[in-house]
């Protein structure tokens, strides 16, 4: 098949207008005429990533962060520039949903939300058109570090950091989450009556004044976000039922989180 052909019923489940303002979306290396017979699903384009699509013969990357995120100043070789190089020298091309998918109804943040069994959501910060980033609701009360196990053990995490003074553990009901780095959406989790607000990336500075303003958080990392490859795969495992295409779908098997904790 082509990849016009695959990318086509993608963006009918999620549109790259639906993108924030300035965001990278939609094929970024390579061609919508390239034929596809291996497809390979990743968080990231790494070194690692790369090696391992040229290994198993893929013809399609399908990313969450785009490979190509600031301007290029040349293509000479480079280890970053490498990674690029590597995928044109092989022809592989890579195709890229960001916030979209955090944006879309059935997109990453209902998958968290599904996980850590948040009721009755509603959007976090509105986008356009009835669409927004980020999710807010209810769950069954429990304690702060209740919470926070859940999350640890939900995502296989090794740590987690919780943003709060003095050893606070109150009792929570109602919880926000936003993948990725989330932290400039705080006040909209306060103004929604959020106890705690679940995002990566958290600074310092930052995790002060939501304490300040009354908001508890917990960070959990970036890389939680590598949910993005199971629940794509089971979605166009099922597209690929439907169609009845010949495309053989791959996870990424590379660890792309930087971060591990003693």
């Amino acid at each position: 098949m082509k990849a016009k052909e695959f990318i086509d019923k993608y963006e009918s489940y999620c549109p790259q207008e639906l993108s924030m303002e300035g965001d990278i979306s939609g094929l970024q290396i390579g061609s919508l005429d390239k034929t596809i017979k291996r497809l390979m699903v990743t968080l990231d384009v790494r070194e690692n990533t790369v090696a391992e699509a040229v290994e198993k013969g893929v013809d399609l990357i399908v990313t969450k962060h785009a490979p190509i995120f600031r301007p290029l100043k040349d293509l000479t070789s480079s280890p970053r520039n490498d990674i690029l190089l590597e995928l044109v020298k092989h022809d592989i091309a890579v195709y890229v949903s960001h916030t979209n998918i955090d944006i879309v109804p059935d997109g990453l943040n209902d998958w968290f939300c599904d996980l850590l069994g948040i009721k009755d959501r509603e959007i976090l910060t509105p986008t356009s058109d009835g669409y927004g980033i980020g999710r807010v609701g209810s769950i069954g009360p429990q304690s702060l570090e209740d919470l926070a196990q859940k999350v640890k053990s939900v995502f296989g995490l090794d740590s987690i950091r919780l943003v709060r003074y003095d050893g606070a553990n109150p009792t929570i009901s109602r919880v926000a989450i936003c993948g990725g780095s989330g932290q400039g959406f705080y006040q909209d989790a306060l103004a929604k009556g959020a106890q705690v607000y679940i995002t990566g990336d958290i600074y310092y500075h930052t995790a002060q004044d939501m304490l300040t303003d009354g908001l508890m958080a917990l960070d959990p990392g970036h890389h939680i976000e590598v949910l993005f490859i199971e629940k794509l795969l089971e979605k166009m495992t099922a597209w690929k039922t439907e169609a009845g295409w010949d495309l053989e779908l791959i996870p990424s098997q590379a660890s792309t989180n930087p971060f591990s904790h003693l």
